[in-house]
């Protein structure tokens, strides 16, 4: 790849100016590594809410590939549209950043993944925590084996508020839009992959059940055998009004670990700056070739997977929430 303007850095496209895009675009503020150099975005309120002085704004994909200027484009769009944006990057010959999950469910995270293997064109799927230096520090302590055999990992994250009523109707569901953050975060923690979910969920009106308009509660927890022998915890909640927070507990054998990485009014902070380094980890990879600490594709269909096992649960006939 090419450096633009003479000044060394990586040029990444933006695709997306929503809340999650114009996130990204603020965690980038003042990078040394990458710095971006054109947005997409059809609606205009939203392409104007993220304008700044000497970035292009372009109505859609197609318009910003076509302007060049691009090393790469992060993909920060709706996850409806993940699928069909990310073929059009890699079709163009650019790596590509995805936000998760990379698609609603696993045929479409698959059909990215093959859309970069046609293309011989890198795709990161942008899974945050693996930026979290307190979470490389404890996967540090787990590979090393200083906390013995892992007994159980606890994964917590718990939203202050539920989301809008637009966002929710498309993100999938609690499982896809939460929930691929913890089963990702777990193995790649421990190394270990999942054996079969169980899953509880509540809802705030105290309504439980198997009924088609209440597959998306509140309230969930899924827990899982480990193949290496221990326990996972997926602990999933969209009201907690102390604020945000994500937290992981893990047990071992010769030792103990918790980590609270997103702390309730902590803000925005830790998040961007695991944006900020995420992003530079996608440069270096794409620039040189070699892997980097980020998501692969076939992480991304992993974690969707598992998400899909979870929500299914929540219509089978067999479900009794609490």
């Amino acid at each position: 790849m090419t450096a633009g303007d003479g000044d060394g850095r990586f040029r990444l496209g933006l695709a997306g100016a929503g809340r999650m895009g114009r996130t990204h675009l603020a965690a980038l503020t003042g990078s040394r590594q990458v710095r971006v150099t054109g947005l997409a975005e059809p609606d205009p309120a939203a392409r104007a809410a993220a304008a700044r002085p000497g970035l292009p704004g372009f109505a859609t994909v197609a318009e910003l590939l076509a302007a060049g200027n691009l090393d790469g484009v992060l993909v920060a769009a709706p996850t409806s549209a993940h699928a069909p944006i990310v073929t059009e990057i890699a079709a163009a010959g650019l790596p590509v950043l995805c936000e998760k999950p990379c698609g609603l469910d696993t045929a479409q995270a698959q059909s990215c993944a093959a859309a970069a293997d046609r293309a011989g064109v890198l795709l990161q799927v942008a899974y945050w925590r693996r930026f979290v230096p307190e979470l490389a520090a404890l996967r540090q302590r787990i590979r090393a084996g200083e906390l013995g055999r892992v007994l159980a990992v606890n994964c917590y994250q718990w939203d202050e508020a539920p989301p809008g009523a637009g966002f929710r109707g498309a993100s999938g569901g609690i499982f896809a839009d939460m929930g691929v953050h913890e089963f990702d975060q777990a193995r790649w923690l421990t190394g270990q992959e999942f054996g079969p979910l169980q899953v509880a969920a509540a809802h705030p009106d105290g309504e439980a059940g198997p009924q088609p308009a209440r597959t998306d509660p509140d309230c969930a927890q899924a827990v899982a055998g480990l193949d290496g022998g221990g326990t996972a915890l997926i602990s999933l909640v969209r009201w907690h009004p102390a604020g945000d927070t994500c937290r992981v507990e893990v047990l071992g054998t010769a030792g103990t670990a918790s980590v609270t990485f997103l702390p309730p009014g902590a803000g925005d902070g830790p998040f961007r700056a695991a944006l900020r380094r995420q992003a530079e980890d996608f440069a270096r990879c794409a620039r040189t070739g070699r892997p980097g600490q980020g998501a692969s594709a076939a992480d991304a269909v992993t974690a969707l997977d598992l998400a899909g096992q979870a929500a299914a649960q929540l219509t089978a006939p067999a479900y009794r929430g609490s």
